[in-house]
């Protein structure tokens, strides 16, 4: 007969941790409730369970990870003390890991075994954590789904027959799923948000140059990082997003020989404090369904703990009228110099190609820069980096009167697979008050690219299910360089309300 699981009281103790903080779970090793080999082995376990159905885990490396953990137990016995000295964590597979092969999902890079980690993942390494292996991408980074010919297809633990979101969609699977309580991710269109918003966890894209990102993309060895592109962290607390972010600063051995960023503490430490502007419908479309949720549940929550909110549509007049940006502009813009970014992407399709041959030149549409971004002149990168920069400062005069600004992340939670070809001519169903449109792939990022182009902190976090019982979230964007700002607020609202909901299927008893 085998013992049930609260007879064994190390068994109990690794059920407990299974959907516990990455801080919750370095604490039980300092106390030395459980072994980091133990909670590594629990770990390993519930991947051998269920990664066959989800392939979130898609490089492993499960016998140095051992050895990392035998290492963490000495160090932990011998009274040392690290911030995640024996958690165990994942990371996406764009970073670079001394010993594994980085891709980014190409197959032309599928033998990219590198010698050195990432600068990020050398910092999450120094803290103790003990790298299981890395975590499933899109080909290139660019899309809102994880498949590839290298790795295959990444499902969602809410409904294998849905996304877990791009480019970060294995390392938020892999929270979701308790394989692990910490990701490092990254974001230029939504990467870690939008992850997180699909699959019901935290995510934080730091605000722009914050972190060092040396050793992450193909090809390796590049010094410079790709225009607005950001790395962050991945959680199941807001809490671990703030801990995770600190480890990540000044890790670049040339700046750091002369300066070091110290972020400014929150702006609040509690949430009736917080000036909170809400923005729920994308100037000049309609309010997705979606869309009317997530706000309708942000701002019944804020109300309730007597938060003063403002509506978008309150600014048009009285003492806060123009100070939100132009959004549509900015989304122009954001289009262009990400298009620009898109170095190693393939030239457009042909039938992009012939709308671009076609185009009006004084169309001044997103859809128009997107075309034209290949092919911009760098005095016109030049031209359009000074709007950029003017509009962070526009920004920061809106954060004078506000703290955070909080919107959904995307028209809709996490939807069907979706691998047609070519990438930019699918459409999704969304659900709208009239009934379903099909929205085209290019129109699910405004949310999503309203902070990278000033280069803003956005902390994404949950805010439970909707009617198909599918997780929603919201984001909290804040000042430049203010990050501990939104991720504060998301950690006071979680305080009150909750956050992270295990999904059905997946409880810690689930892996035996």
């Amino acid at each position: 007969m085998s013992q049930h699981p609260l007879d064994n009281p190390r068994q109990a103790e690794l059920d407990a941790l299974t959907f516990a903080s990455a801080r919750e779970q370095a604490r039980a090793l300092a106390e030395g409730r459980v072994s980091a080999l133990a909670l590594l082995e629990h770990s390993l376990a519930r991947i051998e369970r269920f990664d066959r159905a989800l392939n979130a885990v898609v490089v492993r490396d499960d016998g140095r990870a051992r050895l990392a953990a035998r290492e963490a137990d000495a160090a932990l016995a011998r009274g040392e003390r690290r911030p995640l000295l024996g958690v165990p964590i994942t990371v996406k597979e764009s970073f670079d890991v001394a010993g594994l092969v980085t891709s980014s999902g190409n197959p032309a890079y599928a033998d990219n075994r590198v010698e050195h980690d990432a600068l990020a993942v050398a910092a999450l390494r120094e803290a103790g954590a003990v790298i299981i292996g890395k975590t499933n991408v899109p080909l290139g980074l660019a899309d809102l789904q994880s498949y590839n010919a290298n790795y295959g297809l990444t499902h969602n633990p809410w409904d294998l027959a849905r996304t877990p979101g791009g480019s970060s969609g294995g390392s938020a699977a892999a929270l979701a799923a308790g394989y692990v309580a910490l990701e490092l991710g990254s974001d230029i269109g939504g990467s870690i948000r939008i992850p997180a918003h699909f699959t019901g966890v935290y995510g934080h894209k730091p605000s722009y140059d914050l972190v060092a990102r040396r050793g992450s993309g193909v090809p390796s060895g590049r010094f410079s990082g790709r225009d607005m592109g950001v790395a962050g962290p991945l959680a199941r607390t807001a809490a671990d997003l703030d801990l995770a972010l600190e480890l990540l600063l000044n890790r670049d051995p040339l700046t750091s020989k002369a300066w070091r960023v110290t972020l400014p503490p929150a702006r609040h430490t509690r949430l009736a404090d917080f000036r909170v502007l809400v923005i729920g419908a994308w100037p000049g479309t309609a309010q997705s369904l979606s869309e009317r949720q997530v706000i309708e549940h942000v701002v019944e929550r804020l109300r309730t703990q007597g938060v003063k909110v403002t509506r978008a549509a309150d600014l048009h007049d009285g003492p806060h009228r123009g100070l939100l940006p132009d959004l549509p502009r900015s989304h122009a813009l954001y289009r262009s110099l990400l298009g620009a970014s898109l170095t190693e992407l393939p030239v457009l399709s042909a039938a992009s190609q012939q709308r671009l041959a076609t185009l009006d030149p004084a169309d001044e549409s997103a859809d128009a820069a997107w075309l034209r971004a290949r092919t911009l002149s760098h005095r016109d990168w030049l031209a359009a980096n000074e709007q950029r920069l003017a509009l962070r400062h526009q920004w920061e005069r809106l954060f004078e009167s506000f703290d955070v600004v909080v919107t959904p992340v995307a028209p809709v939670p996490a939807f069907r697979h979706n691998h047609e070809e070519p990438k930019d001519g699918r459409t999704y169903p969304v659900a709208f008050p009239d009934g379903v449109r099909q929205v085209r792939f290019a129109d699910l990022f405004h949310w999503a690219g309203l902070p990278v182009l000033p280069g803003l902190p956005a902390t994404s976090f949950p805010l439970g299910l909707d009617d198909e019982g599918l997780p929603i979230g919201a984001q909290a964007v804040g000042p430049w360089f203010e990050d501990r700002t939104p991720i504060a607020f998301a950690h006071l609202l979680e305080a009150v309300y909750g956050g992270f909901l295990v999904p059905p299927g997946y409880e810690a008893s689930a892996a035996r």
